[in-house]
């Protein structure tokens, strides 16, 4: 069996579901975009110290502050040349890490300051991610990226965000999303997007149970019929443990995981944001003994200074995980995938089993 360390884990294949294209640009990448759309806010002019900065203002405990980071890397995506870059080496990086299927998500609305379309901004963003993808297959890597269309839970275009991810069905995008601060915008202010997605046939998850607690689940599936939970750490206030030890599910806990609702789990962010207070007590670790549908996430890769394989061997070194804990949490993410049923298991049989296999000896 190979000795499971980052090296090794690099080299296992594994699923990302949970990803912000804004959240993931190379320091070197921020400065140089910087440079050439003549946006002088940065808090750094260094690579190193820049990286720093994001990882450290991003450290606060507050999910609000740790959004306000994004202001930066927002700012040097505004034109067509930086979407599309962004999202290149986004691929490239992800394939670097070893993932072969990943689901990146982005805002839209968020780009539209130097005059692009909505539809221009996906069109560039999708083309990035191509010839990501292309570059990796010359290099010996397969990654394949699927987009999800991200609306602003505190705006008001959900409904015309998701009109867009159903126009773009097929080209890229693979569903929709709702993001930003959880307190005072539930998912319910974004019914008519959500059901426009389920008129047609489409699929969404929704940022819920993050910084807010079982309401937001609740709403997100008994209102708005969520396909999985972004995050979703917070559906452990819905469990106890009792006397003898064992823990008690609640019926929200119960119907997540009897409906097996995927969780979006994204560890190291999860602590960043003040969800949980330290990674031994997050509760990845009892809700995959309790066969929750749980999957690893990054989130953010720049403010998180994390990857896949980073996040994989946290797990690793707080529970006590195996490679076939490993593989059983990357199957249940390419299980969850929003692509089409025959894809997904194309990918277990064909490349993830396989890869496992290796590793396991």
């Amino acid at each position: 069996m190979t000795a499971l360390d980052l090296s090794a884990l690099r080299r296992a294949p594994k699923v990302l579901l949970h990803d912000h294209l804004d959240g993931g640009l190379r320091p070197e990448t921020v400065l140089e975009l910087a440079r050439d759309c003549g946006y002088d806010g940065l808090p750094a002019d260094t690579a190193p110290a820049l990286a720093t900065w994001f990882r450290e203002a991003a450290d606060s405990g507050s999910l609000e502050r740790y959004l306000e980071t994004f202001a930066h890397t927002v700012a040097v995506m505004q034109t067509p040349t930086g979407l599309e870059r962004v999202a290149r080496e986004c691929a490239e990086d992800l394939a670097d890490d070893g993932v072969v299927y990943a689901e990146v998500r982005f805002a839209p609305e968020q780009h539209l300051e130097e005059g692009l379309t909505l539809d221009q901004v996906v069109e560039q963003v999708l083309l990035g991610f191509r010839a990501g993808e292309s570059a990796a297959e010359t290099r010996g890597q397969r990654v394949r990226v699927g987009v999800l269309l991200t609306a602003m839970r505190h705006a008001a275009r959900s409904r015309e965000i998701a009109e867009l991810a159903v126009r773009f069905r097929g080209r890229g995008v693979v569903g929709f999303d709702i993001a930003g601060a959880e307190a005072g915008n539930p998912p319910s202010r974004h019914l008519d997007a959500f059901e426009y997605m389920r008129n047609n046939n489409a699929h969404f998850t929704i940022h819920a149970g993050e910084a807010f607690g079982l309401p937001s689940i609740h709403e997100a599936i008994a209102f708005c019929g969520t396909d999985r939970l972004g995050h979703g750490v917070r559906i452990t206030d819905d469990i106890t443990i009792g006397d003898d030890g064992v823990p008690v599910l609640g019926s929200l806990a119960n119907y997540v995981r009897d409906k097996r609702i995927p969780l979006e789990l994204c560890p190291s962010s999860n602590v960043q944001t003040g969800a949980v207070d330290a990674l031994e007590n997050h509760p990845f670790g009892l809700l995959a003994r309790l066969r929750f549908r749980v999957t690893v996430n990054t989130d953010n890769r720049l403010m998180s200074d994390t990857t896949m394989s980073r996040e994989m061997l946290r797990l690793v070194e707080t529970f006590g995980y195996g490679w076939t804990d490993l593989e059983r949490y990357t199957i249940n993410a390419m299980k969850s995938a929003f692509i089409p049923f025959d894809q997904r298991l194309q990918l277990i049989d064909e490349v993830i089993k396989p890869g496992f296999a290796v590793l396991v000896g």
